[in-house]
C-alpha cells in the first residue's frame, strides 16, 4: 500500500500540471454543482412550505375579513357570537349578558 502511495505521489511529483489542471477541473465542477444544489433545496423549499403557507394564510386573512355581527366563532378554545366589528378586536358575546373583546388575531373558526 505504501508503495502505491508513493507512486502517486511521485507522478504528482512529475507532473505538476497535470495535478494543477486536475485540481481546477475539481474545484470548477464542485462550485457549480453546488450552486445546482442550493438552487434545487431553494425551490423544493418553496413548493412545498413557502407557497402552501401563503396560501393558507390568504385563507385566514379571508375569513377575518368575512366576520359579521351575528356569526358564531371559535376563539382561545371559547365559542361566542360577534356582536361588534372594530378594526383590530372583535366584541363576543360568550354567555348571555356577557361580551368580551377578542383580537382577531386570536380567532380560530367562523361558522
Amino acid at each position: 500500500m505504501n508503495q502505491t502511495i508513493e507512486a502517486g505521489q511521485n507522478l504528482v511529483h512529475a507532473n505538476p500540471d497535470i495535478a494543477q489542471n486536475t485540481a481546477n477541473a475539481m474545484q470548477t465542477g464542485g462550485t457549480w454543482g453546488m450552486i445546482i444544489y442550493c438552487l434545487f433545496i431553494v425551490v423544493i423549499l418553496y413548493l412545498f412550505m413557502i407557497r402552501p403557507n401563503k396560501k393558507r394564510m390568504a385563507e385566514y386573512q379571508k375569513m377575518i375579513d368575512s366576520i359579521k355581527v351575528g356569526n358564531r366563532i371559535l376563539a382561545a378554545g371559547i365559542y361566542g357570537t360577534v356582536k361588534k366589528v372594530n378594526e383590530k378586536t372583535v366584541d363576543v358575546e360568550i354567555a348571555k349578558g356577557v361580551v368580551v373583546e377578542i383580537s382577531k388575531n386570536a380567532i380560530a373558526n367562523v361558522e
